[in-house]
């Protein structure tokens, strides 16, 4: 293997990065480790971490707080985007990524590392997550990837060399899912759910709310205010973008908002199944939506929902920083001008209702829309609209009907 001295490590303490530490100092004879650890929301994830990472023989640990970082510069553009992955997943572990990435680098380059080292699988979509977004501030920066090249082939494998050289776990192998954290959502992966035709098993699982079974039989009812598409406010209350979002996800998860099961195609080409939490993202996307509902052009709405499933397929494939999404973020901060406005929600049983919503910008007429007698829609004009609307079909019937066409 190749000599590095110094490799800063991606570290978040889960299984992978655990056992990395003491894989690396086995396999670069020599070379110090300096863990790294971006903090995006994954609380109670945190505790503790100083201790292991020294005690498995990093030099150092960096414990980064980038969750402000992670909420203005990706959550809310990709929300803004309405950037779901194939229509479902709010791309919770995809938005982390670049964020953490780039914070890697600075530490790197602050450091003198000459690599740097995550423990994403040969198979996930996050090797690509981290490595594009290295390469758009190290381009030559050489990038360690165990799991492409050591000898471990399993999760069970993981857990016997953490064993053997006694590194604490926070997991059993029958909790041995695959997780990633952050205040956005939580994502859970493998055992039962390797199949997909098990039920997964939510009872006991679910960490960042209860399950629509679970709720509480009472509604709550939260509004939230929007400057510019930016959520500024809950319940009339301003509020810090963050501290927002940790009370929509208290919220959300009291009565079982936003968990989906889904089988999705990863960016290596494989199909993947999992279960992904995200009660505040949800509740923030819906009552965003909404808003847009009232204040957006009918053009501009629809080529602006033909973007979104493009630009989540950018932000999945780890491609953030990319002149297109800056370009597409671009189109999308352009058609937020006049989203601002109140949107009023009904949470209950895993269900968000909308209960009203305010806008100075509406370009809802009440006047035009009623089904009562008004002054302003003369309804004689739909004939003539109609038969120019309609005009093609009627000339592709006559042909068809000249023809003999079925």
């Amino acid at each position: 293997m190749k000599k590095f001295k110094k490799i800063v490590l991606a570290y978040s303490g889960g299984l992978d990065t655990s056992v990395i530490i003491p894989w690396l100092k086995e396999n670069y004879e020599g070379c110090e480790v300096i863990a790294v650890s971006g903090n995006v929301g994954q609380v109670g994830e945190l505790d503790g971490l100083e201790e292991k990472a020294l005690k498995t023989g990093a030099s150092k640990l960096y414990v980064e707080d980038l969750s402000q970082e992670f909420v203005d510069d990706v959550i809310i553009p990709c929300m803004q985007m309405g950037a779901k992955y194939e229509n479902v997943y709010l791309l919770g572990t995809s938005m982390a990524r670049p964020i953490i990435a780039k914070r890697l680098v600075e530490i790197a380059k602050a450091e003198g590392a000459d690599a740097i080292c995550h423990g994403c699988t040969g198979k996930g979509n996050d090797q690509v997550r981290f490595e594009l977004a290295i390469k758009a501030f190290a381009p030559d920066m050489p990038v360690i990837a165990p799991w492409r090249i050591w000898d471990i082939k399993s999760r069970e494998q993981e857990i016997e060399y953490a064993e053997a050289h006694d590194i604490p776990l926070k997991i059993s192998r029958e909790t041995n899912y695959s997780k990633d954290k952050n205040l956005w959502h939580l994502s859970h992966e493998g055992l039962e759910l390797e199949d997909p035709a098990n039920e997964p098993k939510y009872a006991g699982n679910m960490e960042m709310g209860v399950t629509p079974e679970e709720a509480p039989d009472t509604p709550d009812y939260v509004s939230i205010t929007f400057e510019k598409g930016v959520p500024v406010a809950l319940d009339g209350q301003k509020m810090n973008s963050v501290d927002l979002i940790w009370k929509l996800n208290e919220l959300g998860g009291k009565h079982g908002v936003g968990i989906i099961d889904i089988v999705e195609n990863r960016l290596v080409g494989m199909k993947c199944r999992g279960v992904y939490e995200t009660p505040g993202g949800t509740i923030l996307y819906t009552a965003h939506e909404m808003l847009e509902q009232l204040c957006l052009d009918k053009y501009t709405q629809h080529y602006k929902q033909k973007m979104a499933l493009e630009f989540a397929d950018v932000v999945y494939n780890g491609q953030w920083y990319s002149p297109l999404r800056e370009a597409m973020s671009a189109f999308a901060t352009k058609t937020q001008e006049t989203v601002t406005g109140t949107v009023k929600l009904k949470l209950y049983k895993g269900n968000i209702i909308g209960a009203g919503m305010t806008s100075p910008y509406s370009l809802y007429d009440p006047e035009i829309a009623t089904f009562e007698e008004d002054d302003v829609y003369n309804q004689a004009d739909s004939a003539g609209f109609i038969s120019l609307f309609g005009l093609p079909t009627k000339v592709y019937a006559k042909m068809k009907a000249k023809n003999g066409l079925n």
